[in-house]
C-alpha cells in the first residue's frame, strides 16, 4: 500500500464526524493523541443530542464540554483533567470512579457498549498498519469493540511499537493531519519538591523496577537516579524524566522478569524529545493498562519501586488522592494498581510522596481526617511508604497510634502540635 493510496481516502473532519448520531456512546482518544480535529467538527454538528464521550484526561480546548453544548454532549471522565474539573464540578459532565486496570473490560465486555471510537493515529505503514501512537492505554479495547472507528491520521503521531498496531482497514472514516502533538512540559520544582525528590531517590535501589508519574516529584526522583544501575521501567505512564536515564544507561531493564529489556508502559505524555525517542523504538513496548496495570503481572518484577502522588491523607494513612473534598481534581488511574503491585512484589517499595502542606503552607495535607466528600483512592491497608520533605515513614505493620505519631512526624512543624492534640482525642487511637 503506497502513501498516495491511503492518502487518497481521506475525507473532511465534518464528513467523518457525520458516522456519529445522537444518542451513541463515543470513546475519545486522550493526552497527546486527543483527536482535537475531529472533536472541534463534531461540536459544529448541531443536530447532535445526548452522545456520551468516553474519555481519561483530553488536551487541548474541550469545546465539547462548554456550557453551549449542555445537552447535546455529556462527557464521561474516566480521569479528569484540568479541562474538565470545572464542568463535573457545575454538573455539567460527570466522573466515573475506577481503576485505569478495569477500563478496558468495561468496553470489550459490552458493560459500555461503544458505538464509535474518535482515535489519533500514525500513518499506516507497507502493511497497511497504523498504530496508536503515544496512547495505548484503553484506546485499544476501545477500537477492538466499537462498531465505528473514526480517525484523526496525524503525520507528526510517533509510530510506537508493543500492541499498539491499528489496521487502517478497521478505520471506517479518517482525516490526514500535520500538525504538532500537544506537549506537557516539565514541572518546575520548588524546594519542597527537591527535597522530596532526593529521599525517595534514597529508597531507590539498584536493579528497581520503577512505576512513576508526571509532575514536579516524579520530574525530581529521576533527576537524582543517575547514580543508580540497571533499573527498569513497567509503569503505566512516563515522560521526559525516564529518557535521559535510558540514554545515560541507567536504565537498562536487564533484570526485570516481565518484558526484560523493555521499557513497558501503557501511555505517554510531554514534550517533544520524549515523542521522538519512543518513535518506531524498538526497546520501547506500549501495552493497553489492563496488562501494564495488571498486579499479577506486576509483582512478577523484583523490587517494583511505585511511586505515586496525593492530596491529602489522614493519620489512620487513608490517601486521598483524587478529590478535594467533593469536587473531582483528577481520578483513580493506576494508583492501587502499582501500590499493591509493589506491595507484592519481592523487595518492592509502594511510596505515597506528597508536600506536607497546600493552599501556601496553610492547609497541612496531612490531617486527622479526610475531607468531607474526599474519596479514598488507597486505603490504610495498603499503604505502606509515606515521604514529604520533612522525611519517609513506612506504615506497614504499625497500629493506628503508630501510624499518627509517624506521620505526624513528617507533617509541617507548624502542624504537629494541632495533629497530635486530634490523634490524643481519636477514641480508636487511644
Amino acid at each position: 500500500m503506497n502513501e498516495q493510496n491511503w492518502t487518497s481516502r481521506a475525507v473532511s473532519a465534518a464528513d467523518a464526524v457525520r458516522h456519529i448520531r445522537s444518542n451513541m456512546r463515543v470513546f475519545v482518544h486522550g493526552a497527546a493523541a486527543t483527536p482535537v480535529t475531529l472533536l472541534d467538527a463534531m461540536c459544529l454538528h448541531t443536530e447532535l443530542e445526548n452522545v456520551r464521550l468516553y474519555h481519561l484526561h483530553t488536551s487541548g480546548t474541550c469545546n465539547f464540554a462548554a456550557p453551549e453544548h449542555a445537552g447535546r454532549f455529556r462527557s464521561i471522565s474516566l480521569f479528569t483533567g484540568p479541562a474538565l474539573r470545572k464542568p463535573v464540578d457545575e454538573g455539567r459532565a460527570d466522573f466515573m470512579p475506577i481503576f485505569l486496570s478495569d477500563i478496558p473490560r468495561l468496553f470489550s465486555s459490552g458493560q459500555v457498549p461503544l458505538d464509535v471510537a474518535m482515535v489519533q493515529l500514525s500513518p499506516p505503514d507497507k502493511h497497511g498498519m497504523c498504530t496508536l501512537g503515544t496512547s495505548v492505554d484503553t484506546a485499544k479495547a476501545a477500537v477492538d469493540s466499537a462498531k465505528v472507528v473514526i480517525a484523526e491520521i496525524n503525520e507528526k503521531m510517533p509510530r510506537t511499537c508493543g500492541a499498539s498496531a491499528v489496521p487502517l482497514s478497521r478505520v471506517t472514516a479518517f482525516v490526514h493531519t500535520n500538525r504538532p502533538l500537544f506537549e506537557a512540559e516539565p514541572a518546575e520544582q520548588t524546594d519542597v519538591e527537591h527535597r522530596i525528590g532526593d529521599l525517595v531517590a534514597e529508597l531507590v535501589s539498584d536493579r528497581a523496577t520503577l512505576q512513576m508519574g508526571i509532575g514536579a516529584i516524579p520530574d525530581a526522583v529521576l533527576a537524582r537516579l543517575y547514580k543508580k544501575h540497571d533499573l527498569g521501567i513497567h509503569t503505566e505512564m512516563f515522560s521526559d524524566g525516564v529518557v535521559g536515564l535510558f540514554e545515560a544507561g541507567v536504565i537498562t531493564n536487564k533484570f526485570k522478569n516481565v518484558h526484560p529489556g523493555r521499557l513497558v508502559t501503557s501511555f505517554v505524555t510531554g514534550t517533544q524529545k520524549l515523542y521522538d525517542f519512543v518513535d518506531n523504538n524498538l526497546m520501547v513496548e506500549f501495552h493497553p493498562c489492563d496488562r501494564t496495570n495488571d498486579t499479577a503481572l506486576i509483582r512478577k518484577n523484583d523490587r517494583v519501586t511505585a511511586i505515586n502522588s496525593a492530596l491529602e491523607i489522614d493519620l489512620s494513612g487513608q490517601v486521598c488522592a483524587d478529590s478535594i473534598g467533593f469536587r473531582i481534581f483528577s481520578g483513580i488511574g493506576g494508583q492501587m494498581d502499582f501500590i499493591r503491585g509493589a506491595a507484592v512484589s519481592r523487595d518492592g517499595k509502594p511510596i505515597i510522596a506528597l508536600p506536607s502542606t497546600a493552599a501556601g503552607g496553610k492547609v497541612s495535607r496531612i490531617a486527622p481526617n479526610l475531607n468531607v466528600g474526599a474519596g479514598v483512592v488507597t486505603t490504610r491497608g495498603h499503604v505502606h511508604w509515606v515521604v514529604t520533605e520533612y522525611g519517609a515513614v513506612n506504615l506497614h505493620g504499625l497500629t493506628l497510634r503508630e501510624r499518627g505519631e509517624a506521620l505526624i512526624s513528617i507533617a509541617h512543624p507548624d502542624f504537629r502540635s494541632e495533629l497530635k492534640q486530634n490523634l490524643n482525642q481519636i477514641r480508636h487511637f487511644v
